[in-house]
């Protein structure tokens, strides 16, 4: 089964974009994913193709007509999530990346000026979708950051069927540190573990040090981490002083 990806953006030329190159070019070349970006303007009825009206109530800036934005949205086939990148949306998790990935594809609705009307979302079963607490120009780039997360996981895009695996937010905790040659550098060297062959070893310095990491730079996911290990089997909570 192909990913498919399907864009709904004022600006189509922007796509594959950088998704053209490295991994997920490959994998586009192969057909291991698609890629249909659709200009929202193409849907627009009168003679000047307007995709966007001044807010009611008044203030600055444009808002994308319902009418518009719903005509794009019903041209394309139903069965697959349909995402709208907003700044209020669910922040992008690598569990839901794996979800997305492990599906039929996506249709990614991107935003401008001032956003979408409300009414699409009550009128249409929208999945909003945020990748950080920062304003970007559109939706665009953040549909390519999803698209990449999604991609990069689909069966045969990584050259290692384990390289996803052992990586930051897959298993709650930040990735350990990573060296290669040379051995020696500017004076700092190799952790000698890592050249001891021990596997069992390399292995528990990497669990210890991903904690560590984690803990140190993202005391938010540690204390998620944290909560999770001390979870019951039934799903409740066990206390630091019953753990």
């Amino acid at each position: 089964m192909t990913f498919a990806a399907t864009i709904l953006t004022l600006y189509p030329e922007m796509f594959p974009g950088p998704l053209g190159l490295s991994l997920a070019g490959r994998a586009l070349g192969e057909g291991r994913w698609s890629l249909d970006a659709r200009n929202i303007r193409d849907f627009a009825t009168d003679k000047h193709s307007t995709v966007d009206g001044t807010p009611a109530g008044g203030g600055a800036g444009m808002v994308l007509r319902p009418d518009v934005l719903a005509a794009a949205i019903d041209s394309v086939p139903a069965g697959r999530p349909l995402l709208a990148m907003t700044p209020r949306g669910a922040p992008l998790t690598q569990a839901r990346v794996r979800s997305l990935a492990e599906g039929p594809g996506v249709t990614i609705l991107c935003g401008r000026f001032e956003g979408f009307d409300e009414r699409i979302f009550g009128a249409r079963e929208i999945e909003e979708v945020s990748i950080g607490d920062y304003i970007l120009s559109g939706g665009e780039m953040g549909a390519l950051v999803l698209l990449d997360a999604c991609i990069r996981l689909l069966p045969g895009v990584m050259g290692a069927a384990y390289s996803g695996v052992d990586e930051s937010f897959e298993t709650g905790l930040l990735e350990y540190p990573q060296y290669t040659r040379p051995y020696e550098w500017e004076g700092r060297t190799i952790p000698e573990v890592l050249r001891s062959g021990d596997h069992a070893r390399i292995s528990a310095w990497r669990k210890s040090m991903a904690e560590t990491e984690t803990r140190l730079r993202r005391p938010d996911l540690w204390e998620r981490h944290e909560g999770a290990r001390v979870q019951s089997p039934s799903g409740a909570r066990r206390t630091k002083k019953d753990a």
